[in-house]
C-alpha cells in the first residue's frame, strides 16, 4: 500500500508547474497548475500515454499541431508519439490531475522545437 497526501509534495516552480504525488512503481501520476500566459513546451512520449483530468480552469491544448480547448470536467489523453504542447490564453489558473503510463525509469520526453503558428510536421 501506498498512501500520501498532495499537499506533501511540492510544485516544480513554487506554487505551479507540475507536482508528482507518485512516480512509479507502474504509473506516474500528479497534478499540474498553469498559470494565466505560461506554456509549457510542446513534447511527446516515446512509449508512454498520458491524460489529464481538468479541475479548474481552461487551457489550450495542441496535440499535433491541432488547437483542443479543455475545461474543467474534461478528460484529455495523448497517446504515445502524439506531440502536446499546453498554454494558459486565460486569465485563471488552469489545473489538472495527469497521469503517465506505463511508469518509465529512463526519461521518456521527447521535446519538440514547435510554437503554435508554426507549420506542424509530424516527427516519427
Amino acid at each position: 500500500m501506498y498512501l500520501t497526501n498532495e499537499s506533501e509534495h511540492d510544485y516544480r516552480f513554487g506554487e505551479y508547474g507540475p507536482k508528482y504525488v507518485t512516480n512509479g512503481p507502474r504509473v506516474d501520476f500528479g497534478i499540474v497548475v498553469i498559470t494565466p500566459g505560461e506554456a509549457h513546451p510542446c513534447h511527446k512520449h516515446v512509449k508512454q500515454e498520458e491524460s489529464f483530468l481538468v479541475l479548474e480552469g481552461e487551457c489550450a491544448v495542441y496535440v499535433d499541431g491541432v488547437r483542443v480547448l479543455i475545461k474543467e470536467g474534461d478528460y484529455l489523453r495523448c497517446e504515445p508519439g502524439e506531440s502536446h504542447l499546453f498554454r494558459n490564453e486565460s486569465d485563471k489558473n488552469f489545473k489538472s490531475v495527469f497521469v503517465k503510463a506505463p511508469y518509465m525509469e529512463e526519461k521518456d520526453s521527447v521535446y519538440i522545437d514547435w510554437q503554435p503558428g508554426q507549420e506542424f510536421i509530424k516527427e516519427d
